[in-house]
């Protein structure tokens, strides 16, 4: 009886961080897909990938809520409570706009793609690689320099990005594409660089975590 009474009051870190790592993995998933859907020559293939990150979108979206029902079930956390909410749900904002570029594409029904999305796919792919490597550093926060170097990356590719959408839409409304195509264009370009804000943003609650508690 004693005993059970004090697990309650046990913190269930392994929980959270395994959460986290597994939302992680899922990302490099749904990256990876983005990545060899942009390089596929074959139109209907290419679909098919596009597609199929629904599914891992709504695999994050469980990621999430399972999350929360820990939250709301555990009374000790291994961090305080808003920074586990806010990292779960900038994590599920890398899928939900990764998603939602797959979706322009789709809705869209472009079948060009060129070398500006394939460059934004690269850095997407980037990002979630050293998010990963950072929420994995999370679980003993014994290597600091780790966690720091991957959100500095991470920084540097949401950068990076920032001036591959400036390029591309200077050179978009230096083309002589149509109207249509060029307003296509320029909205999937800014919806995949905000992919990359949003990994920036969980970078951003990564080292505010730290911060407090290395």
């Amino acid at each position: 009886m004693g005993l059970g009474f004090i697990k309650l009051f046990l913190p269930k870190d392994r929980v959270f961080y395994g959460l986290f790592e597994e939302g992680t993995v899922n990302l490099i998933e749904m990256s990876t897909v983005l990545v060899n859907a942009l390089s596929e020559p074959d139109v209907d293939k290419r679909l098919t990938m596009l597609y199929s990150l629904d599914d891992l979108e709504h695999k994050n979206d469980d990621i999430t809520h399972r999350i929360f029902i820990e939250l709301g079930q555990n009374f000790i956390t291994p961090f305080d409570r808003e920074d586990i909410h806010a990292l779960a749900t900038a994590l599920d904002d890398v899928a939900d706009y990764t998603w939602g570029s797959a979706k322009r594409m789709i809705n869209y029904h472009m079948e060009e793609v060129d070398d500006v999305m394939r460059n934004f796919g690269n850095i997407i792919h980037k990002c979630t690689d050293a998010l990963h490597l950072a929420v994995r550093e999370l679980r003993d926060m014994k290597n600091l320099r780790s966690i720091t170097s991957s959100c500095v990356a991470i920084n540097s590719l949401e950068n990076e990005a920032d001036e591959l959408l400036d390029k591309g839409i200077a050179t978009l409304f230096t083309s002589s594409i149509n109207a249509v195509e060029l307003i296509k264009k320029k909205d999937l370009y800014e919806e995949l660089e905000l992919v990359t804000d949003k990994c920036e943003d969980a970078a951003n609650v990564i080292e505010s975590i730290i911060i407090k508690y290395a």
